[in-house]
């Protein structure tokens, strides 16, 4: 694999903004402890976005997300998505419009990146989760599947805990808009057919545990391919590392 820091400029954003991209290497021929997939199709791309807290170096830093994404022969593209929730700011930056549209465009200009719908996905932690799965229903046809870990299921009822920051997303009044809350979106994109697989996982001691169980059961109850996952654990890395690894397996291991 190879490992890059793309820096480059968003037409979205107006500045200069950064993603890390792992990539595989065709020819690895001598690399030890090395077993690589890469083909000489255009690569299968992830897009795996970040946390409330963190930055587009978090999931290298706390996961072996390198070796995880070899074992498939994936591009995985992480990018900074800052405080944003993956929103276009009502003060500030367009990130959803960068991520979920911008973003692909630029990463398929730079590299050997698969542009059709069954090559692409997406996936995320926590505010990244709530990302991802917003993203992937937002833009059905774009995204073969989409999986969160803890997401940030109920939007709405972060609006108090989060209100300094909620209000440069949405306004002072928080006026948060249906494509912005994810159980209107399951139900607005209910009877699209290409609308993408989804999957969720959180621990059992998770804050975010109840929400996700709400989340879940409108998703049980929709026309969806949808796969849950749950086990003790709490918000934090040593779930959401032992999970991106069984997203990964879902996402592209044919043989499961």
């Amino acid at each position: 694999m190879a490992l890059m820091d793309l820096k480059f400029y968003s037409e979205s954003l107006g500045m200069q903004t950064e993603a890390y991209v792992v990539i595989p290497q065709k020819s690895s021929s001598g690399e030890i402890g090395v077993n690589t997939k890469a083909s000489a199709e255009k690569y299968k791309c992830l897009y795996l976005l970040h946390g409330l807290s963190d930055d587009h170096s978090i999931w290298l830093r706390r996961t072996n997300i390198e070796r995880y994404a070899q074992e498939y022969g994936i591009c995985v593209v992480m990018p900074c998505g800052a405080r944003s929730f993956y929103t276009d700011l009502k003060y500030g930056e367009k990130y959803y419009t960068y991520i979920a549209k911008e973003l692909p465009r630029i990463i398929r200009e730079f590299l050997n990146v698969s542009e059709k719908r069954e090559d692409n996905f997406i996936a995320g932690l926590s505010m990244g989760g709530y990302g991802a799965l917003k993203i992937a229903l937002g833009e059905c046809g774009s995204y073969a599947a989409a999986a969160g870990l803890s997401s940030v299921a109920d939007i709405e009822k972060c609006a108090e805990r989060w209100e300094t920051l909620f209000k440069q997303i949405w306004g002072e009044k928080i006026e948060i808009p249906p494509k912005d809350r994810l159980f209107d979106l399951a139900e607005i994109m209910n009877g699209r057919a290409d609308k993408p697989r989804i999957y969720m996982a959180v621990g059992t001691e998770d804050s975010l545990y109840e929400d996700n169980q709400k989340l879940k059961e409108l998703f049980e109850k929709l026309d969806y391919d949808f796969t849950y996952k749950e086990s003790e654990g709490n918000h934090n890395w040593a779930f959401w590392d032992k999970y991106i690894q069984d997203v990964l397996k879902w996402m592209f291991d044919v043989s499961k």
